[in-house]
């Protein structure tokens, strides 16, 4: 298997993994990451299944059910974006209302579990590169967790697996993949691996993941496939170029700006090139765009 090219799993979430024969490739990134065994029941509306003709490469999201009655939103996004999680929580909390039928009882609300995989740093240091948030009470002056009572307990169970711990409020688990170091240590890793490289190694044990090397094995594909992912992956770089083109060109429109604002207050040319990092002449050619704005 080593050296064999397989098809990214941003493709795979939008093509692949929609299909029933392929769910255990699903199964095994949920049981790692959750630590429990996930069967998945079937694949459900997504953004990502509303294919238009303004088609999106920079995220792509499935929404799936699991055995345990779950909803499972699993995303994939390449840039940084800066209200992330204003969109996770209104994500979940729209997952939530769409699956609770007008008239249900709120005991028919479901529980959302919303992963990311991001390609991008969404925050700073380099403590880890997997992040689980949920919803959790404590005592304002003991500190100590709320628990729950017994009967509160069992409705939350109430025709769940009983043996699986309840929490109906959304858990959130991000993935920096960037962040990842290639350091195997158990089998979530071993997918992470999966999500950075593309790349499946023969010794990987994880649940699920030789099966993955198998179902997404690019030479496997039929050719019609070859070419739409080959066309996905070159749109997908250009999408990149231009975002990065845009960031960078705003960067720079923002330094000339602190340049112009320098030179209006009377700072020296030459310290304004040091602080801005701008050539001397690019300070001098800003400074006479409109000399009548600055002092002599």
């Amino acid at each position: 298997m080593s050296g064999r090219t397989l098809v990214s799993f941003d493709w795979a979430l939008k093509h692949l993994l929609r299909d029933k024969a392929n769910f255990g490739v699903l199964e095994g990134v949920l049981s790692a990451l959750l630590n429990d065994r996930i069967t998945v029941n079937s694949v459900l509306e997504s953004e990502s299944n509303r294919e238009n003709e303004m088609l999106k490469y920079n995220r792509v999201d499935l929404l799936v059910e699991n055995g345990h009655g779950e909803l499972c939103i699993i995303e994939l996004q390449y840039e940084y974006e800066a209200h992330y999680f204003a969109r996770l929580l209104f994500g979940a909390s729209r997952c939530i209302v769409d699956h609770l039928g007008i008239g249900q009882e709120y005991s028919n609300v479901r529980k959302v579990i919303s992963v990311s995989i991001l390609y991008f740093l969404l925050g700073e240091g380099e403590d880890d590169y997997v992040y689980r948030g949920t919803t959790e009470f404590y005592g304002l002056h003991s500190h100590t967790r709320l628990e729950l009572k017994p009967r509160t307990l069992a409705a939350l169970q109430d025709g769940c697996d009983p043996a699986r711990h309840v929490n109906i409020f959304p858990e959130y688990y991000l993935i920096e993949v960037e962040r990842f170091t290639d350091l195997i240590r158990n089998p979530l890793d071993e997918w992470i691996y999966f999500f950075k490289h593309s790349e499946i190694k023969p010794e990987f044990a994880a649940p699920g993941i030789q099966e993955a090397g198998e179902k997404l094995d690019y030479l496997k594909l039929p050719d019609t496939e070859k070419q739409a992912y080959r066309r996905y992956r070159e749109n997908l770089a250009s999408e990149r170029d231009v975002i990065t083109s845009a960031h960078q060109e705003g960067y720079m429109e923002g330094v000339q700006e602190t340049a112009r604002n320098l030179l209006k207050e009377g700072v020296d040319p030459e310290l304004v090139a040091r602080v801005t990092g701008l050539s001397v002449t690019k300070v001098h050619a800003l400074a006479s765009e409109n000399t009548d704005d600055f002092p002599e």
